[in-house]
């Protein structure tokens, strides 16, 4: 019973961090799905239904990865740009919370990029192009955690 109980927390909690950038999100509503499955038997939730769910996560982690900087590579960003997002988003999570997240990464790209030469109308352009990646991302991650939560819930009741 507890062992459900925890489970239930460990998916709340991925839902939230799946908007809320502090916590990895989709891999710990996984594990506490895992949790639900393994406490089972996977009698409800099969090990079918367990691997898709894995599925489901690792394309979310890609998601992560990918997004803004395939926003930035269509915009033409270098590769130090991608790396300015990065550190833009950590740098904004980690001082400014929330909106540190959101515009982390667009002056996180503007600085790289003007510190190679590039003029600030070309380095927003990226920085928007790198932002408007993320914010796909996001809804993608979003998307695929319903998902995730739509199939568990189904094998755990029907």
């Amino acid at each position: 019973q507890l062992a459900y109980i925890v489970s239930g927390i460990l998916i709340l909690i991925g839902l939230l961090g799946t908007v809320l950038p502090v916590l990895p999100g989709i891999p710990v509503a996984f594990a506490g799905m895992l949790l639900a499955a393994w406490v089972g038997g996977f009698r409800e939730i099969s090990v079918f239904t367990t691997v898709l769910l894995g599925v489901l996560t690792l394309a979310s982690i890609a998601i992560d990865f990918l997004a803004s900087a395939l926003g930035a590579h269509r915009a033409g960003a270098s590769k130090m740009a991608i790396v300015g997002a990065s550190l833009g988003s950590l740098i904004g999570l980690l001082f400014f919370s929330l909106p540190g997240l959101i515009i982390g990464p667009f002056v996180g790209v503007m600085a790289v990029e003007t510190a190679k030469g590039k003029g600030v109308r070309e380095a927003g352009k990226i920085g928007f192009a790198t932002w408007l990646g993320m914010a796909i991302g996001l809804a993608l991650k979003i998307g695929l955690a319903f998902a995730m939560l739509g199939i568990f819930l189904f094998a755990l009741w029907y």
